[in-house]
């Protein structure tokens, strides 16, 4: 099977512009992830996934969360609203920050988005206390993008990531992009503890039910149709091979010290 090359940040500008211009793939997703209009996703988490992320982060009012891959913020800016936690947003793509900064304008919340990589924040060390990273860490799961999750985090500061993982890291039948995502792994090798990585079928269910309808679409010319059915046809014969997981782990009390 050949591999399709990693996505540039051109390539999110462009497909996130196309969502802006059209709101058929959201749609699409709303329907069955099951979220409220306000909640722009760029990713695959459904509303009942979505909290639990947030008890899994273990949020306070006040604390300082970094969504990171934060695409167009709309996993970010919900959870802020039902926290109270200050929100800064990364993304390496410029259109999906522009696009943050709207929909944090739109719902009234005061965040800071700017422009990042999964491996290089350009955050201080431990200037926060949480960082969640949905359906993104995939892109780039080398050690470096877990260490510079550790880096930012303060001592006993907590993460929460979702993502794919292929069941048999040897079957070449698995998109390269999932078959090299190792969460455990990653996450103990970058010094975190009390990591846990658990899977969630019940996700899988709902995407499955996603991936179908929109493998049978007819887009026509509408470009965000078009990705999501393209995507689909991609996704679908070697979605029985991976798994859904959830990932969390923390900082410990004495990093840095």
């Amino acid at each position: 099977m050949s591999e399709r090359r990693p996505p540039s940040a051109e390539d999110f500008d462009q497909w996130y512009a196309n969502m802006a211009v059209t709101s058929s793939g959201d749609e699409v997703k709303r329907r069955f992830l099951g979220l409220p209009a306000h909640v722009l996703s760029s990713s695959l988490l459904a509303w009942d996934g979505l909290a639990e992320v947030v008890e899994a982060l273990r949020l306070a009012p006040g604390d300082r969360l970094l969504d990171l891959a934060c695409g167009r913020g709309g996993y970010g800016l919900e959870i802020a609203a039902r926290t109270g936690v200050t929100l800064t947003g990364v993304d390496f793509s410029g259109e999906a920050i522009t696009q943050a900064r709207g929909l944090a304008r739109q719902r009234g919340i005061e965040a800071e988005f700017r422009v990042g990589d999964l491996a290089d924040t350009g955050l201080p060390p431990a200037s926060v206390d949480a960082v969640v990273c949905v359906d993104s860490i995939q892109f780039k799961p080398d050690v470096a993008s877990f260490q510079e999750i550790h880096r930012v985090l303060a001592p006993g500061g907590r993460v929460a990531l979702t993502t794919w993982e292929a069941l048999d890291r040897t079957d070449e039948r698995v998109m390269k992009l999932i078959r090299v995502v190792d969460t455990e792994s990653a996450l103990k090798q970058a010094g975190f503890v009390d990591v846990e990585v658990r899977d969630r079928p019940e996700w899988c269910s709902t995407e499955r039910a996603l991936w179908d309808e929109a493998a049978s679409l007819e887009p026509g010319d509408d470009p965000a149709l078009q990705s999501l059915h393209d995507e689909a046809l991609r996704v679908l014969p070697s979605f029985d091979l991976t798994r859904r997981v959830l990932a969390t782990a923390s900082v410990g009390p004495n990093a840095g010290a």
